[in-house]
């Protein structure tokens, strides 16, 4: 009578365990596409614009995961959970902001960003750049990827509809927007202007991730998919490297350079599955993708304004910038203050998606290989956040103690600098509005 359960006990133990439905490449994507958005922003490396484009990458994760959520439940779901998991991170960061700024003098006299009451609204729901004041530049700077996302995330059922009736066609109308764009010298009052160009430089990625849940990109015979990204990509990295700036060859300065080589690479990477069996075999770097991408909103939200203090810590320290010396200490400062911020805000994440809270991300969020959840710095296989990282950005430096601007060469509209003697040329950083072409005349 009893030899019966004794029996069973051990089959169930010898069930294998269900295979992970999380699409492992795309979560390594995502995560490398956040460290370098990092790594860029402390120390303004020109060439890391061109080697990863994250921006773009991050945007096609994003709109890979969002065809996923439409075509499996529907627009208003889709939507509405993307909108609850973003949305919650970005009150609790506004509630450490938004005091200190006001606390620093932040009012209707500030000389470069005065205070106006009623764009505080755009805490709550970004459909514009949160607002900020100059001494609180480094908590808003970045904050553009989240309008943007928004904006993406409220049309993609149209844009969704769309590439289901005419495919390819809708993935390549930004480029002949973007072309019109440049020849007309067409501008709209700012923001609207920034907003605009945001788009028409990474709608063409988001639509691409379509194309590659769907796998679309992946029935491209390899003749004409080897073609269309040689052609894409040949011209914006042409376009890059004959247009240098005072800066290099950074595709944060050129938009035709960065709406091409963004979508020529993003075509690129998301046609291939690799296993990332590595994985398997090192244990730390399978667990950094799983909590950068567990964790995508509290990075990105963070990073930058501690990338300010560490700035200032080295300035205290009179470690000399752009040396190695600094570089080590920058990155081990960051990744240290930036653990901490994903102890203390992390949780939220939890709770935004509904999950049990806790301190340190307990399991991968789940997903299925072929219908992601939202993330602003999303990728496949993780419903935890909305948000991918780069659109026109603007080119800045990172003030060591407080963002005063300062005298520099003659930039692209909405592209200002900003230093101080001890930064001494600090990082530039992916802004809220995307660089653009200077205004004609």
């Amino acid at each position: 009578m009893s030899a019966s359960p004794v029996t069973a006990a051990p089959a169930a133990q010898e069930k294998p365990p269900a295979p992970s439905s999380r699409n492992r490449y795309i979560d390594s994507l995502r995560a490398l596409a956040i460290v370098r958005v990092v790594v860029y922003h402390a120390f303004g490396w020109a060439w890391l614009t061109y080697v990863l484009p994250a921006m773009g990458v991050m945007f096609a994760i994003a709109g890979s995961l969002m065809a996923a959520s439409l075509a499996k439940g529907g627009a208003r779901k889709a939507v509405w959970s993307r909108i609850r998991r973003l949305l919650p991170a970005l009150w609790t960061f506004a509630a450490v902001a938004l005091p200190l700024m006001f606390w620093h003098g932040w009012s209707t006299s500030d000389p470069d960003h005065p205070l106006h009451k009623l764009n505080l609204v755009f805490w709550l729901f970004p459909l514009e750049d949160p607002p900020g004041s100059s001494w609180g530049e480094p908590f808003w700077e970045v904050l553009w990827y989240l309008r943007a996302y928004l904006i993406f995330v409220l049309v993609s059922p149209i844009l969704y509809f769309a590439y289901k009736k005419l495919g390819w066609v809708v993935v390549a109308l930004p480029l002949v927007a973007l072309a019109v764009l440049h020849v007309t010298g067409f501008r709209l009052p700012d923001p609207i202007d920034g907003i605009m160009w945001d788009f028409v430089t990474y709608a063409a990625c988001w639509m691409a991730g379509f194309a590659h849940r769907d796998g679309r990109l992946h029935r491209l015979p390899v003749a004409v998919w080897a073609a269309v990204t040689a052609v894409i990509g040949g011209v914006g990295l042409y376009w890059l490297f004959t247009h240098p700036t005072a800066w290099g060859f950074d595709l944060n300065e050129e938009p035709i350079a960065r709406t091409l080589w963004s979508l020529a690479f993003v075509l690129i990477v998301l046609r291939f599955r690799p296993t990332m069996a590595v994985l398997d075999k090192v244990k730390w770097l399978s667990e950094s993708v799983r909590v950068i991408n567990a964790r995508a909103i509290t990075i990105y939200l963070w990073h930058f304004p501690l990338i300010t203090v560490g700035a200032a810590v080295l300035e205290h320290y009179q470690v000399p910038w752009a040396t190695f010396q600094y570089v080590v200490w920058m990155l081990v400062l960051e990744t240290v203050m930036v653990l901490g911020a994903v102890l203390v805000f992390g949780w939220v994440e939890d709770v935004s998606a509904k999950r049990k809270a806790s301190l340190w991300p307990r399991i991968a969020t789940p997903a299925l290989a072929g219908a992601g959840a939202p993330a602003a710095l999303a990728g496949a296989g993780a419903p935890a956040v909305p948000l991918n990282t780069e659109i026109n950005p603007s080119l800045r430096t990172v003030a060591p103690q407080q963002a005063v601007p300062q005298a520099g060469p003659a930039r692209p509209a909405g592209g200002t600098v900003y230093g101080s003697s001890a930064a001494r040329g600090a990082a530039r950083v992916e802004g809220f509005n995307p660089e653009q072409p200077p205004r004609a005349g």
